[in-house]
C-alpha cells in the first residue's frame, strides 16, 4: 500500500550546518506515529520541511505517492497534509463553532461570503458543529474561545485542523503546556479520530508517547537514530542512553 506520508534522503542545511540529516522515515496510512528525541534534535525542523515552511535542501517528500517536495504550503495543505503548532494560535474573540465553520468554509473556497447570513452557510455550520461534538467540544461550541481552559483550546486547535480535512494530521507538542489531566484526555480524543486519518506527533510526555503511539521514530542530531514499536523503543540500549535514561515508565 502507498505511504500516506513518506520522505527520501531529506536533508536540510543552513550554511554548513546540518540539520536533518538523510532522514527516510515512512507513515503508513492510519497510523499513530510519535517522534520523539532530545531538545536540539530537529524534530520541528523536520516538521517544518514536510509542511513547506522550510525548503528542503535535497531529498524528496511524497504524500500519498506523490512527489510534493517543491509544493507550497498551501497545496500541501490542499492535498491532505495539515498541522498544528507548539504555541495555541487561535481567534479568542469567536466561538470555537465560529472559528471552525470559518476554517470549513475556507476549505470550500466561499469565505469571501462570509458576511453573508449563517443561514447561507448551512452545511459548513452543521459540519463545524459534528466535528466539535466529535472531539467532546458540543457543551462549549458557543462560548467565547477566550473563557475555555487552556486544554480545551488545543482541542479546538485539532478541530481547525480537521476542517481542512487532512489525510495527514501533523501535531507539535500538542500537550504542551496542558496539564497532566488533561492532557491525557486530549490523547484519548485525538485516538479517537478517524483511522483514514494518519498522524504524525511530537511529544515530551513518554507517558502519553507509550501509551497512544503505535510506532516511534527517534531522532537525535537531524537523523534517525532508532525506529520501532513502543516496547523495541524502551528496550533499545542507545535510545535509553541518549534519550531514555533509565526511566522505569519507558520500559
Amino acid at each position: 500500500m502507498t505511504p500516506a506520508l513518506q520522505t527520501l534522503g531529506l536533508n536540510k542545511r543552513f550554511g554548513a550546518l546540518e540539520v536533518t540529516r538523510n532522514v527516510d522515515f515512512t507513515l503508513p496510512v492510519g497510523a499513530r506515529h510519535a517522534l520523539i528525541g532530545p531538545n536540539g534534535a530537529g524534530k520541528t525542523t523536520f516538521i517544518n520541511l514536510l509542511t513547506g515552511t522550510l525548503p528542503a535542501s535535497s531529498g524528496q517528500i511524497q504524500l500519498l505517492g506523490e512527489d510534493i517536495t517543491t509544493r507550497r504550503p498551501d497545496e500541501r495543505v490542499k492535498r491532505g497534509l495539515v498541522r498544528t503548532f507548539q504555541v495555541t494560535s487561535l481567534f479568542p474573540e469567536l466561538t470555537p463553532h465560529e472559528a471552525v465553520t470559518l476554517a470549513v468554509c475556507e476549505r470550500l473556497g466561499i469565505t469571501h461570503r462570509w458576511h453573508r447570513r449563517t443561514g447561507d452557510h448551512t452545511a459548513a455550520v452543521d459540519e463545524a458543529l459534528a466535528i466539535l461534538h466529535r472531539l467532546r467540544l458540543g457543551q462549549v461550541a458557543h462560548q467565547r474561545t477566550r473563557t475555555l481552559p487552556y486544554g480545551q483550546q488545543r482541542i479546538v486547535e485539532v478541530a481547525l485542523a480537521l476542517a481542512l480535512k487532512p489525510r495527514v494530521l501533523l501535531l507539535d507538542e500538542p500537550a504542551a503546556g496542558i496539564p497532566t489531566t488533561e492532557s491525557a484526555e486530549l490523547f484519548e480524543i485525538i485516538a479517537e479520530l478517524p483511522d483514514d486519518i494518519s498522524l504524525l506527533f511530537i511529544e515530551h510526555d513518554m507517558h502519553l508517547v507509550f501509551r497512544f503511539a503505535s510506532r516511534i521514530t527517534v531522532l537525535v542530531a537531524g537523523g534517525v537514530m532508532a525506529e520501532g514499536t513502543p516496547e523495541e523503543i524502551a528496550h533499545h540500549p542507545d535510545v535509553r542512553t541518549v534519550y531514555l535514561g533509565n526511566a522505569e515508565h519507558a520500559a
